[in-house]
Formats: structure tokens, C-alpha cells, sequence
């Protein structure tokens, strides 16, 4: 069985694959102050009773990466372990200008979606993490870049920290757009906002790629992320919601590399 982890700025997401299959996941919190031994008796709790025969890392936390290379080192010396990083085969080339500054859940999600997706031409992950990423690939699986966006749960904190009469909400779509107290008001403006910035974005891209691919028939939209279900159903542009494109994007990696 494979081990993936997915290292995020809020959300740690492990998985655990049987071939093809993932068998479970779990989602807890990111904590750079976590020594290897720390992160060690967290995962084992989680994994017992699985027989890994291999593990596949991606982090945009380098203090943790850190960590979790001293936990490989101590406890994962016997398996097959494959880190996301430069020098490893994914692939997926970026056309990029640096291509150093990608994040490697960007383009382990890239191979994913091309993976499952790419039959039909180019696509879009709209990443709903910390930051809202829309990542864009090219019909041959390339990464051809994209846009970044503060995330929804930082937007809500920055407008309670700095607005002395607003505070933080619970995300959760208001019964209407016009809300009639603060609460609903807060509320219809992050959600609704949110996914209207996403469609904005996303027509902007799909408005490039058909100049770039003249005939594109579709371009496909994958949400994921911890935050993407707060839009799913009121953005118009999302055509797909596959949660776990990250660690299926490692799962793939692995093999490539093993």
C-alpha cells in the first residue's frame, strides 16, 4: 500500500492507496513547529494496521519538509519514498519563467488532472487551500501557469481583524445574496464573491486558451481543496469536484519514479 501526504500551509491531507483504489484519507492540521519524532506518532496512529510498501511527499512548507525527511530517514528508511521535488520525474513540463518558484502540489495536481481529465483539451484546478490557485494545463499535459488569490478563511480573518464592527462568520451559503443582518451579509460576500472571482478568472483563461488552441471544443474546471465545496453549486464554471486530485497526482509520481 502507498502512502501519500500533502503538506499544505493550513491542512496536512495523507491518503492511503491500494493500486488505484484509495482505501482512506485523513485531514489535520499543519504545525511547522513539528519535530520528525512528532510527526512520526501522528502518522502512525493514523496508519496502523496498513502494510506500506511505499510513500510519496509533496510540501509547500519548507520547516516541515524538513521534519518529515528526519521522519523518513528514521521510520520510512525500508520503503520506497519519493519526494516531490526538483529532479524527480513527473512528466508534466512547466512553461514557465522560473520554473524553481512552481509549488510541487501544483504540479502533481497538473498530472492529475491532465491524467483524468486531458482526453477532453486543456483544463483548469481551481485549488481552494490558503491561497485560491487556478492552475492551468495545456491539452499535452504541460503547465502553462495560472493565477493566485488570497484564500477564503484568510480574507474572513484579515476583514475581522481590521473592520472593528465586522467578525469572523461561518461559512455557509446565506439564504439569499442580499443578507439582512451582518451575519448573512458577511456571509453572501465571501461566498458568493468567492465564486464569482473564480468564474471571472476562469472565463479570462478559457478566453486565452481558445486563442492558443484555436478549435479547443472545452476547456474542463476541477475544483479541489479543503474550502472548495463552500462554492460548489454556485459557481458556474466548475464542472468537476475530485477532492483528493493531489494525492492521486502523488500516487502517480510514485510510479513513475519506483
Amino acid at each position: 500500500m502507498l502512502l501519500t501526504v500533502d503538506v499544505g500551509n493550513t491542512n496536512t491531507v495523507l491518503g492511503v492507496f491500494e493500486g488505484e483504489k484509495m482505501v482512506h484519507s485523513w485531514r489535520v492540521k499543519t504545525d511547522p513547529r513539528d519535530t520528525s519524532d512528532e510527526l512520526w506518532l501522528q502518522y502512525r496512529s493514523l496508519i496502523e494496521g496498513y502494510d506500506l510498501t511505499g510513500l510519496a511527499v509533496c510540501s509547500t512548507v519548507p520547516a516541515s519538509l524538513r521534519e518529515i525527511r528526519g521522519m523518513i530517514k528514521n521510520y520510512f528508511a525500508h520503503i520506497p519514498t519519493t519526494i516531490v521535488e526538483p529532479g524527480v520525474k513527473t512528466g508534466v513540463p512547466l512553461l514557465v519563467d522560473n520554473p524553481k518558484e512552481i509549488g510541487a502540489d501544483r504540479i502533481v495536481n497538473t498530472l492529475a488532472a491532465h491524467t483524468l481529465y486531458g482526453s477532453a483539451g486543456p483544463s483548469i484546478v481551481v485549488d481552494f487551500g490558503t491561497s485560491t490557485n487556478l492552475d492551468v494545463v495545456s491539452p499535452k499535459g504541460e503547465f502553462l501557469g495560472g493565477a493566485l488569490a488570497p484564500g477564503i478563511e484568510i480574507s474572513v480573518d484579515a476583514l475581522a481583524a481590521r473592520a472593528a464592527q465586522l467578525r469572523k462568520v461561518e461559512l455557509v451559503r446565506p439564504k439569499s445574496v442580499i443578507g439582512k443582518n451582518t451575519v448573512e451579509a458577511l456571509q453572501s460576500g465571501t461566498i458568493f464573491g468567492f465564486a464569482g472571482q473564480v468564474d471571472g478568472l476562469v472565463n479570462r483563461i478559457i478566453d486565452e486558451l481558445e486563442i492558443l488552441y484555436p478549435g479547443t471544443e472545452s476547456t474542463t474546471v476541477i475544483a479541489t481543496g479543503g474550502l472548495a465545496t463552500l462554492v460548489l453549486g454556485i459557481s458556474e464554471t466548475i464542472d468537476y469536484h475530485e477532492p483528493d486530485l493531489t494525492l492521486i497526482g502523488l500516487r502517480l509520481v510514485h510510479e513513475r519514479n519506483s
